[in-house]
């Protein structure tokens, strides 16, 4: 059994099947008991388990929507859990690293249900990323309109994270689609992070003209967030190693496929973190809290807490696992494990979402 620095699990709600459900099916609420808690300290609580192939959360007041790669979202709300389906106008793509993945909710999501979803899709002309906006309705999210298409997907990297910034503006990251060179051509998608207005327009204060690109030279980013100061962080994919932690700026190439990792190159960005050469992360969702940033790591299985005043950084959490994304809210880290996605090696109930107490730290 895998060994876990923290030893307790305080809570459990299941959300019921951990076989990929078919298309038209919902998954049944929990009926399991609930185990109250009087008080969490330093140790995490499972708040659902049985998650198939967790990608990102999303929290609005006490409830939390988890997209599953395979096509579902689960709604955690009042110690019940419910798998929700999802209608696309597209294929979904079932292949390696694709699928539903990024997520976020819309500013007026109390008024009118609608969120925000990045998905990959297979057509006659082949295999490509969208943002689209989707409707909740009836326990049923439908795609109601396309913001941008045609975002490259290969076989690999495929970014995929949602963010709203403090500036209202929505964010996206575009992996290189596994052709290295769109990554430095600005009139591709690919290898970049993406801005846009809500309605899926192009800002007029983007770094380059009718572009949606904020910043290029990205091989695989797949976490983005914002310090209080407004300064943005993005997690990235290296090559075999040399993964990063990388401080955003608008319009900056960020050097892949040209450096990787401190190597440095006039009119390129260095990271301000790198696992180095001899080490990988594979770094995804990303949050921050109290001047560190603290990033899922899949092939580190953990989450590593990078503070931004010391340039230290550790390992914080260990021992479960796969880490897909993490969300901080309330002095709240909750965090999902990715052990079901093909690359993990699952134990019984995986995959979960857990929440840890940040107080302390």
């Amino acid at each position: 059994m895998r060994k876990v620095f923290i030893l307790s699990f305080l809570l459990v709600l299941v959300v019921a099947g951990c076989n990929p459900p078919e298309p038209e099916v919902i998954v049944e609420q929990s009926t399991d008991p609930i185990i109250e808690v009087s008080k969490i300290t330093e140790k995490p609580v499972v708040i659902a388990q049985n998650l198939n192939t967790p990608w990102s959360i999303n929290k609005i007041n006490d409830t939390i929507y988890i997209t599953e790669r395979p096509g579902t979202i689960t709604k955690i709300e009042g110690g019940q859990a419910v798998r929700q389906k999802v209608e696309l106008n597209k294929q979904l793509s079932q292949s390696a690293e694709a699928g539903l993945m990024g997520f976020t909710l819309a500013p007026d999501f109390k008024d009118f249900n609608r969120a925000y979803a990045y998905y990959t899709y297979e057509d006659q002309a082949g295999r490509f990323n969208r943002i689209v906006t989707l409707i909740l309705e009836n326990n049923v999210w439908t795609e109601e309109s396309v913001l941008l298409d045609k975002i490259p997907s290969g076989n690999f990297h495929h970014g995929g994270r949602l963010k709203i910034g403090p500036d209202g503006k929505l964010y996206a990251t575009a992996g290189d689609a596994s052709q290295t060179s769109l990554a430095q051509n600005l009139n591709s998608l690919a290898g970049k992070i993406l801005r846009m207005n809500l309605d899926g327009t192009i800002p007029t204060d983007n770094p380059y003209p009718n572009s949606y690109t904020y910043s290029y030279g990205h091989r695989n980013p797949q976490g983005i967030t914002w310090a209080l100061d407004g300064t943005m962080y993005a997690s990235e994919h290296g090559n075999r190693a040399n993964d990063e932690i990388n401080k955003i700026e608008s319009g900056l190439n960020y050097g892949w496929p040209e450096i990787e990792g401190f190597e440095e190159r006039e009119g390129m960005v260095t990271p301000i973190f790198t696992s180095g050469r001899n080490n990988t992360w594979a770094p995804s969702g990303m949050a921050n809290y109290n001047a560190k940033l603290y990033v899922a790591a899949l092939r580190g299985n953990a989450i590593i807490e990078f503070n931004l005043e010391t340039g230290e950084q550790r390992q914080f959490v260990t021992g479960l696992g796969r880490i897909r994304d993490v969300f901080i809210e309330d002095d709240n880290l909750y965090f999902v494990t990715n052990n079901t996605d093909g690359r993990g090696n699952p134990e019984q109930n995986d995959d979960k979402l857990y929440r840890l107490s940040l107080i302390n730290e």
